[in-house]
């Protein structure tokens, strides 16, 4: 604590990470001329217009944020990506600080802030979180409607669910609250759906973005699996190849939800089945993982007909097939083991024996004649 401020000031100084304000310090007792010589001496530096670090080392993250925000003056508060860091809605810092205000006020431009304008800044604002940030739920929303897609913004709302930083009733009051909300109608969708609605949604998905563009087997949906005493279902199963993809329809994850599914995959692996589970996030943003995630394991069990959708598609050409037509799979009957298929003759599959598998005799080497007039011409 800088022993040069008045007393009045430190606990202030503490809570905002030893940034303080031109107004704040001048209401205090100190003068403009104390507060330059502070920065002659080098004990402070300057932040922003008004705004300083009484301390002369590197600012911190918690200062940087701060500054910002005491930059922007009276109803000003971090929102966008700044708040969604603060809330735990993201893992990696902004490069940019966000700040909103409300929308009458015109704070002077700063480097590395970006300024938002709202007419329910004072709503939006989290009634005791400092620095002074917007609620859970309006960083979401906020981010959601600046997306550039449906799926980046049902992407954020996704993140607040299975992160458990809101509910889908509290998002959807806070919908309700805006006069205008970009993708409104996807969204209320999506947070008035339960699990059964957004199930469907998932499956659809899965068939569009990974499976046909990939050219992956069709799997069969909601396979009845016999279990001791109950039946269970997969969404899709591939059972030539002994391989389930589990759709987790739920837009958050209860820690007992979350043992039975861990049961249950162990189970199947029990039984020689492999159980690849993904939610919304991983169909909607990366598809191509996916399909490379699933052609993998079918590849490893036999099956040969996996294609990349694109030039920057994961799925490698080692995953294409081997032989045969290009872009024709290996689907071997249900229940029986994979197996490669080898073209033959058809004159050798008319002479094969039934039941025995037709094989071509290998040619013999053809032999070199030397031409004359060349090195070991006869």
């Amino acid at each position: 604590m800088p022993k040069q401020l008045p007393p009045i000031l430190r606990e202030l100084t503490a809570q905002q990470c030893g940034i303080l304000t031109t107004e704040q310090l001048v209401g205090a007792g100190l003068t403009k001329s104390a507060i330059a010589e502070h920065l002659r001496a080098g004990r402070w530096q300057r932040m922003h217009r008004g705004v300083y670090a009484t301390f002369s080392g590197e600012p911190g993250r918690q200062a940087v944020l701060w500054a910002a925000v005491l930059s922007a003056g009276p109803g000003g508060m971090l929102s966008y990506q700044t708040a969604a860091e603060l809330a735990g809605l993201t893992d990696k810092p902004s490069d940019l600080v966000h700040v909103t205000v409300p929308v009458e006020r015109r704070p002077s431009k700063a480097p590395g802030i970006v300024i938002h304008y709202s007419a329910r800044a004072i709503r939006a604002r989290h009634p005791a979180r400092l620095p002074p940030q917007t609620r859970v739920e309006e960083t979401i929303l906020d981010l959601a409607a600046a997306a550039r897609s449906t799926d980046d913004a049902c992407a954020w709302v996704f993140r607040g669910l299975q992160r458990r930083k809101t509910t889908q009733s509290k998002l959807a009051h806070a919908v309700g609250l805006r006069a205008r909300m970009r993708w409104r109608t996807e969204l209320s969708e999506l947070l008035t759906l339960d699990a059964a609605g957004l199930h469907s949604i998932l499956e659809r998905r899965y068939h569009k973005d990974v499976e046909r563009p990939h050219g992956l087997p069709p799997g069969e949906r909601q396979r009845r699996y016999r279990r001791s005493d109950h039946n269970e279902y997969r969404d899709v199963f591939y059972a030539a190849y002994l391989t389930a993809v589990e759709l987790d329809g739920r837009l958050a994850h209860p820690n007992e939800a979350r043992w039975s599914d861990i049961r249950r995959d162990n189970a199947a692996t029990a039984d020689g089945v492999v159980t690849l589970r993904y939610g919304y996030l991983d169909l909607t943003v990366t598809p191509c993982r996916v399909a490379a995630q699933v052609a993998r394991v079918l590849r490893s069990r036999g099956f040969t007909g996996a294609r990349p959708c694109s030039p920057d598609c994961p799925v490698t050409a080692e995953m294409a097939p081997a032989a045969g037509r290009p872009g024709q799979a290996a689907t071997p009957s249900p229940g029986r083991k994979p197996v490669r298929q080898v073209p033959i003759s058809r004159s050798r599959q008319r002479g094969a024996r039934p039941g025995r598998a037709a094989t071509t005799p290998a040619s013999p080497p053809r032999r070199r004649t030397p031409m004359p007039g060349r090195p070991g011409a006869a």
